[in-house]
């Protein structure tokens, strides 16, 4: 079992470029089965998600091949229309290769999903929109098939702002006739990358970044070239490690604007920051302090995928923050762990408040899950003596040799495989 072993009370400096974005990479790799020839991906990081979705592709029959951060996906060999438990079980991001799927194929087959446990997200948006647009879906034994009937393009109003769900819809409406609108999508930045993809595969679409996306015309492209854009989560993660062990820190590579609500709370804490465009600085206070609650929102609202890390640093704010978590009911699994390296933490139900302590103390910990593990790594950091972290399969899947930033900052950091 990987683990990693951290020796606590170093400042973290220096420049950091942020790598490609996990969650904007994904359903792009799943909108490659939409061009009929050469797909050329740039920017794509180096992620346990990113080759678990790269198996998919190669077992659907497509022609794969990485260059350095450049992946090139060659659809036209796609000869299957099935993903297969074990990889479905990989990542719960596999649901979103339903929708491309059916495009190229008109129909699908695969089991329901795996990824990180956080409580119930069930996959009824994703399937509910698809018989809307003329999917006809059937369950059997833990299976979904799914045959394309009359696909016609039409309205569809998700009760959440589903960002899954999003996705699918825009890769299967591009085999509608006529238009199809989503109704409060998902708004987040990935939505407007994802978009971008598909405008160079012919997909005539428009309103992504906003709560309502109009989609009519099928895409027709035989070769295709994108950029993916960079990594807010990553970004945002590294900033609350700065600033957890009192370090400053400049991120190259980084669309400020994209998490806003990350750098307000950063700043309420007590640190600086100045950014411009594709560039950000933060310098930590002389002390952190408590924040204002933060309630966890889909975008534009505070991401419950930062709600971890950020708590990680409040662990050692003078004063207490509350932490209202919205999107996902086990998004604090981590807090046990956290109480081992001696955090002042109460949960009950979806609110945690984290009373600052005066020091952290290393001890063995294990992570349960992306965020949470990255919370871990925060917290070792920032705490005397040594951690030793298992688990290191979770952080594998969202951030891109983690232990080589860190050190890179100044981390006295060690991956043990």
């Amino acid at each position: 079992m990987s683990k990693y072993v951290i020796a606590g009370g170093n400042t973290l400096s220096g420049s950091l470029r942020i790598h490609g974005a996990k969650n904007s990479v994904l359903p792009i790799l799943a909108a490659t089965l939409l061009v009929n020839g050469e797909s050329v991906i740039h920017n794509c990081p180096d992620l346990k998600d990113v080759r678990s979705a790269i198996k998919i592709l190669s077992h659907l029959g497509c022609r794969v091949t990485r260059e350095n951060d450049t992946v090139i996906v060659d659809a036209s060999t796609m000869s299957r229309y099935d993903i297969p438990e074990t990889l479905m079980r990989e990542m719960r991001s596999s649901v979103m290769f339903l929708g491309a799927i059916i495009v190229r194929a008109r129909k699908a087959q695969m089991s329901f999903p795996g990824g990180c446990e956080l409580g119930p997200r069930p996959i009824d948006l994703h399937l509910s929109a698809l018989l809307r647009l003329g999917v006809n879906i059937r369950e059997n034994g833990g299976e979904i098939l799914c045959e394309a009937g009359d696909m016609t393009g039409t309205d569809v109003t998700l009760s959440f702002p589903s960002v899954g769900a999003t996705e699918n819809i825009m890769l299967a409406a591009t085999l509608c006739s006529g238009t199809t609108r989503i109704i409060n999508a998902a708004r987040e930045p990935e939505i407007e990358d994802l978009q971008n993809f598909l405008k160079k595969t012919g997909t005539n679409i428009v309103g992504a970044g906003g709560s309502i996306i109009e989609i009519s015309g099928a895409s027709n492209a035989v070769s295709v070239e994108h950029t993916v854009m960079p990594d807010r989560i990553a970004a945002a993660t590294y900033l609350c490690a700065a600033a957890a062990t009192g370090g400053q820190i400049e991120l190259t590579s980084v669309i400020p604007e994209h998490f806003l609500t990350v750098t307000a709370a950063l700043e309420e804490a007590g640190c600086s920051i100045l950014s411009e465009p594709g560039r950000l600085f933060l310098r930590s206070g002389p002390e952190l302090k408590s924040i204002r609650p933060i309630r966890t929102m889909p975008y534009p609202g505070f991401p419950t995928d930062v709600q971890s890390p950020l708590m990680a640093l409040m662990t050692k704010a003078k004063g207490s923050t509350i932490f209202i978590e919205n999107i996902f009911e086990n998004r604090y699994r981590h807090v046990c762990e956290l109480l081992r390296m001696g955090a002042n933490i109460r949960v009950e139900g979806k609110v945690a408040v984290i009373t600052g302590v005066s020091k952290l103390s290393g001890a063995p910990v294990s992570m349960t899950d992306l965020r949470g593990g990255a919370a871990l790594v925060i917290a070792a950091l920032s705490a005397e003596g040594i951690s030793e972290i298992t688990g290191l399969s979770h952080t594998d899947r969202g951030y891109e040799k983690m232990e080589e930033a860190l050190a890179k900052l100044g981390a006295d950091i060690q991956r043990i495989d």
